[in-house]
């Protein structure tokens, strides 16, 4: 058992691809973690264990490792970057005494760096700030550290937060200076933040002597153990076989057994026989617990202050699949099973709201990526099922009805501005700053509702050739605005059941855009491309050519069809409309009509 002064406790924060994971690759190869022949000293993105995370490139759940440096324990907590994973964020800053800022050398502080870095200093963590990447041709350091030293003057809760020390480093290559070097080419290491950790970071501030405290900051589960809750010990010792006491949100205490007892070294929990105020670790046996909860000595159980995590802004129906195909593809597809994996999906993700809705469920996040990353999740594990369009989540507040706002942060080359401001105009956004940045292009900031981010990126992505980047972050509330002029052309919808054929394709191809190519099952009422007009179109995309006498080989040429659009799963929710719903299977994703009877929805929209 290490006593506190031998304990770090950081959390690593940065924006989206700012060098967060590989520097803790870096750390975790150079502590002596690994064996010099265990895979992970040639892996990289070690941390992100998901496969989503690999796929996407981000962080989604915070994830802990411990490393030693001489006599110090370094527990390291890897951080989402992303605002939409703020639930992740929140609850895991409260593990940590000192956070270490990663910022990439030539972006500077991005949207996401100043949520997370504002959520830390609330907190009174103690920051260190790391510059990374400064062997990027287009670096501009210097300015960099002005942008830094603006964002702790606009966020700093005291002055104390004002005075952090800077380190220069290279994260995919484990390098790292004091001061910036002549020549990053030159033989170094990652000693220097080993040694700004334990020197820049204060031990934790915890009394071993008193009655055990433990607020659970996050659960996992494995077949053979069950549950693990997994939280910073704040006060007193633990060990296996402890009689404590469970306190629940609502106060109520349960008497319960520690049975196993866990710490971490490198990317694995070690049993261990005890452990004091100031350490994170794991433990097994006690079942009720949840995030958030307190688990306190037997005798003198006092609960520490409840995790409060941000409301959710938007929300979605999510329910068993009602299409012609429904039962084909996917293993789970009854409202009963999509619901117990949801109340399981609620252990853990504490961001997130489920009610029920008819033989569905209305389920609330913070943001389009945070719920598409569960129904990504579902579809992964076999679901089957439908979802609608997001809605935003509005609040009342003094006798007024107010929608969540964002700051929307926008960089883009010069040539497209006028084509972004136009697209934000629509969706009345109001631009609060602008400015061009070292490479060129331009850097635009504006405030926008929530309801008016839903699929702008794909709006943007198109519009700009793919080259745009956007981030946005909340800005808190204001009251509903006007309803917002529907953005989206009319839709192509297959007028009965049956196969695509190249035929039927050529004609509806001349319609507008594609979602679908030859060979395609298809149903009525399914929606197969994006019309060029603002209404909706029936087509007939299985019609056969009727065969003739004619035998030239040049008369009956082959079909050439332009290539179809094969929409992802982030595109797919973006297209919905109120009336459409999104058709998810293990193998497929269909837009359809949530009416799939031609009459019955023309009745509907009168």
């Amino acid at each position: 058992m290490k006593e506190p002064k031998f304990i770090r406790n950081i959390a690593i924060i940065a924006h989206v691809d700012h060098g967060k994971t590989t520097l803790v690759d870096g750390l975790l190869k150079q502590s002596n973690t690994f064996r010099e022949n265990q895979a992970e000293m040639t892996q990289t993105l070690i941390m992100d264990s998901g496969d989503q995370e690999h796929e996407r490139g981000i962080t989604i759940t915070a994830k802990q490792t411990s490393i030693y440096h001489g006599d110090y324990k370094i527990n390291i907590i890897d951080t989402p970057g992303h605002a939409d994973f703020s639930g992740e964020v929140e609850r895991t800053l409260n593990m940590a005494d000192g956070v270490l800022l990663i910022v990439d050398a030539q972006e500077g502080p991005m949207p996401q760096t100043k949520f997370v870095l504002s959520k830390a200093l609330e907190l009174g963590l103690k920051p260190v700030v790391v510059i990374n990447k400064i062997d990027k041709p287009s670096r501009r350091v210097a300015e960099v550290e002005d942008e830094v030293a603006d964002l702790f003057l606009e966020l700093a809760v005291d002055d104390s937060q004002l005075h952090y020390p800077v380190y220069y480093a290279i994260a995919r290559e484990g390098k790292a200076w004091k001061a910036m070097p002549d020549n990053p080419g030159e033989h170094a290491d990652l000693s220097v933040i080993f040694d700004a950790i334990v020197s820049d970071i204060p031990a934790p501030d915890v009394d071993v002597s008193g009655t055990l405290q433990l607020l659970v900051t996050s659960l996992q589960y494995d077949s053979f153990l069950g549950k693990y809750a997994i939280g910073r010990i704040t006060r007193g010792t633990l060990k296996p076989r402890q009689q404590v006491s469970l306190v629940k949100r609502d106060g109520t205490k349960i008497a319960s057994q520690v049975d196993k007892l866990f710490g971490y070294r490198g990317l694995g929990r070690e049993e261990i026989t005890a452990a004091g105020a100031g350490d994170i670790v794991a433990l097994t046996g006690i079942t009720e617990v949840h995030i958030g909860e307190t688990i306190a000595d037997k005798d003198t159980p006092e609960a520490l202050p409840v995790l409060e995590v941000e409301a959710p802004t938007l929300s979605m129906y999510l329910g068993p699949n009602t299409s012609p195909m429904k039962g084909r593809e996917g293993e789970f597809n009854t409202s009963r099973q999509i619901g117990d994996r949801l109340r399981q999906e609620l252990e853990t993700n504490v961001a997130l709201r489920v009610r029920e809705d008819g033989i569905g469920f209305i389920v609330s996040g913070r943001g389009e990526l945070h719920l598409s990353v569960l129904i990504e999740t579902l579809r992964r594990e076999g679901y089957e099922f439908e979802v609608g369009r997001p809605q935003v989540v509005t609040i009342e507040k003094d006798g007024q009805t107010q929608e969540p706002v964002e700051e929307l942060v926008i960089e883009v080359g010069a040539e497209f501005v006028g084509t972004i401001s136009q697209e934000l105009g629509l969706r009345r956004a109001e631009l609060t700053h602008q400015e061009t940045t070292s490479s060129g292009s331009m850097r635009q900031t504006y405030i926008i509702t929530t309801r008016a981010m839903i699929g702008l990126r794909n709006q943007l992505l198109t519009a700009t050739k793919g080259t745009v980047i956007m981030n946005s972050l909340p800005h808190g509330y204001q009251p509903l605005g006007q309803k917002l002029n529907g953005s989206r052309n009319g839709a192509l919808i297959a007028f009965e059941a049956g196969t695509t054929t190249p035929y039927a394709l050529q004609t509806a191809e001349a319609r507008g855009e594609l979602y679908v190519g030859p060979g395609v099952e298809v149903y009525a009422g399914m929606i197969v491309g994006l019309n060029r007009r603002q209404e909706d179109m029936e087509m007939n995309v299985c019609k056969a050519k009727h065969l003739t006498n004619m035998r030239s080989s040049s008369s009956d040429g082959v079909v050439q069809l332009t290539p179809f659009t094969e929409l992802s799963l982030e595109q797919c929710i973006d297209f919905l409309n109120d009336d459409e719903l999104l058709e998810v299977t293990p193998k497929n994703l269909r837009l359809r009509k949530r009416e799939l009877d031609p009459n019955k929805r023309k009745r509907a929209a009168k």
